[in-house]
């Protein structure tokens, strides 16, 4: 029957489709664009929930064996395929520019070390620009995921916590939306239903989800940890730090806690989008990197 061609599912949440990308995630084993990252975005509260029907599928035999799609907004495409099928990337690449731009902005993001997709992309009137994604690694065998917490402060999780309310207030102010002229935080009940879609859904252990509690009782410290036993590595994904409890420790003692508990479950590596020092030195290492491609 040869490769087949469609669009993804045009409906938000946990559908028969996003179980089938997940999988050829897992399956490709792509630090480029993981099966958390696509975890973390299908169920985001900022998600263009408008574009999902635009992502593109190819398959083979019905098995994904490609997929054309953007992360949380349009405007950046990510063009992935298995092995044996790195040849269809210039039809990928001329979809996703055709149906994942964003007005006339759009990118597509390539690994540094993927050269033919590199120059499918010159052949196709593209240029690297100066954005870059990086990615920073920890070797849970080789290093260390000692901590302390000060006096007062404890771990929890959100399993033995379930607070949606606690949960959006650490993120504003550890994302500095507060310092940033945003307002104080303020909760709603489409928040705690965002929250709800986000947290009580499959492919989601809450016990990964590690925050540091004040002793006000308030979470100050939060770590996201993903983690799937068919692959050997972890994901970190988001990390935030409340503004008048940094320079404590706690962002470490959040991320290693996490960082253990997921090599506990058979977990050899451990990856985070980011080359902020902060993960430095905690022990994390550069691992790899990514370049915007736009068009001349």
């Amino acid at each position: 029957m040869g490769i087949q061609f469609r669009n993804y599912i045009n409906e938000t949440g946990i559908t028969e489709d996003y179980f089938k990308v997940r999988s050829f995630l897992v399956k490709l084993g792509s630090t480029n664009y993981t099966y958390a990252r696509w975890d973390w975005m299908i169920t985001h509260s900022h998600l263009d929930q408008y574009a999902l029907g635009k992502i593109g599928l190819w398959e083979d035999s019905n098995q994904i064996i490609g997929v054309a799609l953007y992360d949380v907004k349009i405007g950046y495409a990510y063009c992935l395929a298995l092995p044996d099928y790195e040849y269809m990337k210039k039809e990928m690449l001329l979809y996703a520019k055709e149906n994942l731009s964003k007005d006339t902005e759009f990118a597509v993001v390539i690994p540094d070390t993927d050269i033919n997709f590199q120059d499918i992309a010159t052949n196709l009137g593209f240029m690297p620009t100066t954005h870059k994604e990086c990615d920073a690694i920890f070797y849970i065998e080789k290093t260390g995921t000692d901590y302390s917490l000060p006096e007062g402060f404890r771990l929890t999780t959100m399993k033995e916590t379930y607070s949606p309310f606690q949960y959006r207030r650490v993120l504003w102010k550890g994302f500095n939306h507060e310092i940033n002229g945003e307002g104080e935080f303020a909760f709603s009940e489409e928040q705690e239903k965002e929250v709800k879609c986000e947290m009580l859904r499959p492919n989601v252990d809450l016990n990964l989800k590690i925050a540091v509690v004040a002793p006000d009782g308030n979470f100050v410290s939060y770590c996201g940890m993903w983690y799937d036993d068919q692959t050997d590595f972890a994901i970190i994904e988001p990390v935030a730090t409340d503004p008048d409890y940094r320079k404590m420790g706690l962002g470490k003692a959040a991320v290693l806690e996490g960082i253990r508990r997921v090599g506990e479950l058979g977990a050899k590596r451990v990856l985070v989008g980011s080359s902020q020092q902060f993960y430095y030195s905690i022990g994390m290492r550069p691992f790899s990197s990514a370049t915007e491609w736009k068009s001349k």
